[in-house]
């Protein structure tokens, strides 16, 4: 099977803020995803596939379905840990880091998955044939028009994205799967809004409109005409600045445990989420991994005030009070105030 070309990550021109986000949620999925807002033909969807092509392969258990970490007992899937537990190996094998899709108009059924009631009753064995969701676990789920699902979809999307874990329930017959992603949503602010309490549940947001500059708009053309007259050509050229940003990105990985973030720098957090009227705790835990994450991309143990500055560009605009048809965004001077101009 040939693979598809992916426009390079490190060929995409601008749009930093949702280069950064994607990023961040990379080097510490523990962040919670991200939210990119804006107009259409603005790369969002390129970017997350190129993002998905700069990571390793990763090991897997072979035949899995839901792409088990051999070495992560703790978070296998019911089929890996039954045989795990009959004393059978867990074969090896390496696969690729996946992004995941969602269809437009997808049901309930084809993303959290469903249980076969009629064998459950019958044999008494659970049979389960999995989701989007289970497809997503370990790798990277896309979802365009986030604000155009129902409710109770993006519900479960988020649910599992933050328990690392998926339920389905029927009729008291229960499946639990892994599910750990990195999820990526977008939306058109101009065909409707997500329910304030779904907003805050994107660990970042970042707003995205087309390129102002004239000489950046000409060498988007530029870049995306030689990437479609010769994708290979195209890659091979930007392939030493991949693999440079994919080393980046496994050593801050490898870093962003070991980073820390001292009490002045947590109350910082804390002041400056009561300042902008930030409902719950989540803005204060995220803008603390985002810090870690910014940190380690940048080779350091130790949060420093910029990490906060720039972690509260992504981690609060989504999440202020704000009045209907008022731009999303953070008082600078409020920021100034409280982390103040130096690092």
């Amino acid at each position: 099977m040939t693979t598809r070309p992916v426009f390079p990550f490190t060929a995409i021109v601008g749009q930093e803020a949702m280069k950064l986000a994607l990023v961040l949620n990379i080097v510490s999925p523990s962040v919670g995803g991200v939210l990119i807002r804006g107009e259409k033909g603005t790369a969002k969807s390129t970017a997350a596939r190129a993002l998905a092509a700069l990571l390793p392969e990763m090991t897997a258990v072979a035949g899995c379905r839901f792409s088990c970490d051999p070495d992560d007992p703790a978070r296998l899937c019911p089929e890996c840990r039954e045989r795990l537990t009959a004393g059978q190996p867990l074969p090896r094998t390496r696969v690729p880091t996946r992004l995941v899709d969602l269809p437009v108009g997808a049901t309930e059924d084809r993303v959290v998955g469903a249980l076969d009631l009629e064998t459950a009753i019958q044999d008494g064995k659970r049979r389960f044939e999995p989701g989007v969701l289970a497809r997503a676990n370990r790798g990277i789920l896309y979802v365009d028009e986030v604000n155009l699902l129902d409710d109770h979809i993006v519900d479960a999307l988020l649910d599992a994205a933050a328990m690392g874990v998926n339920t389905v329930e029927r009729e008291g017959v229960s499946f639990t799967h892994p599910a750990r992603f990195v999820l990526v949503g977008t939306m058109n602010p101009e065909e409707g809004e997500l329910r304030p309490q779904l907003l805050d549940r994107f660990g970042l947001c970042v707003e995205v409109t087309g390129i102002a500059e004239p000489e950046d708009r000409v060498e988007v053309v530029k870049r995306l005409m030689a990437f479609e007259a010769d994708p290979e050509a195209f890659m091979a050229a930007h392939a030493a600045e991949e693999k440079a940003l994919g080393a980046k990105l496994a050593a801050a990985r490898e870093r962003v445990p070991r980073v820390t973030i001292d009490d002045a720098e947590l109350a910082a957090i804390a002041r400056l989420s009561i300042a902008l009227g930030v409902d719950g705790h989540r803005a204060d835990l995220v803008m603390m991994r985002a810090a870690k994450a910014l940190a380690a991309l940048s080779g350091r143990d130790a949060v420093i005030r910029d990490d906060l500055r720039r972690a509260a560009g992504l981690a609060l605009p989504h999440r202020m009070r704000r009045k209907p048809f008022e731009a999303v965004g953070v008082d600078p001077e409020i920021v100034t105030s409280i982390l103040g101009n130096a690092a």
